[in-house]
């Protein structure tokens, strides 16, 4: 943020195309959302301006970094490709919803133990596409998880504390079930 910011300044500029705005409906972790949005407003900038949701992040712009990536409907997405009116009815879960309460995840714990972070840009999207690929396999094989990363991008510390630290946190999750 910059050094500036209050509550009454908004630092992040967001360029409204100047179209009649349509309204979205969406859950965001678990809340109730209704608002009215630019129609050419991407879903990342809707939760980064609107909802103050500074976890995904705007690297590449195209897709191709991973660091905006959020799960929608159960899937891992890109936010800077999808328009934020294209989330309508969608449930979505950015790295802030990982939490419960004031606890991290067994993941976020695993990627901390691992040292599976560095500068931290990559982190949320790295963390939201591991959370996706747990939810539909919460035993996956090496491979897989390569796979799932494949779309996220990391300069700091490589992949294998990043790999070590998903495989980690999928038994970890896997004894917490069989409690």
């Amino acid at each position: 943020m910059c050094e500036n910011h209050n509550s009454n300044n908004n630092c992040f500029e967001y360029v409204d195309s100047g179209m009649p705005k349509v309204a979205l409906k969406c859950i965001v972790n678990g809340e109730k959302i209704h608002a009215m949005v630019d129609p050419t407003m991407t879903l990342l900038n809707f939760l980064r301006n609107d909802l103050r949701l500074f976890g995904a992040k705007e690297g590449c712009g195209e897709g191709e970094c991973g660091a905006c990536t959020i799960i929608m409907n159960g899937e891992a997405v890109n936010s800077c490709l999808v328009l934020a009116a294209e989330a309508n009815d969608a449930d979505i879960l950015t790295v802030e919803g990982l939490a419960e309460g004031n606890k991290i995840s067994i993941l976020q714990e695993e990627f901390i133990e691992k040292d599976a972070l560095q500068c931290g840009f990559c982190t949320p999207g790295m963390l939201m596409s591991a959370r996706a690929l747990l939810n539909r396999q919460p035993n996956p094989t090496i491979e897989e998880v390569k796979e799932a990363l494949a779309g996220n991008f990391c300069r700091c510390t490589g992949y294998i504390p990043i790999i070590d630290a998903v495989m980690s946190a999928a038994e970890r999750e896997r004894k917490e079930l069989d409690k």
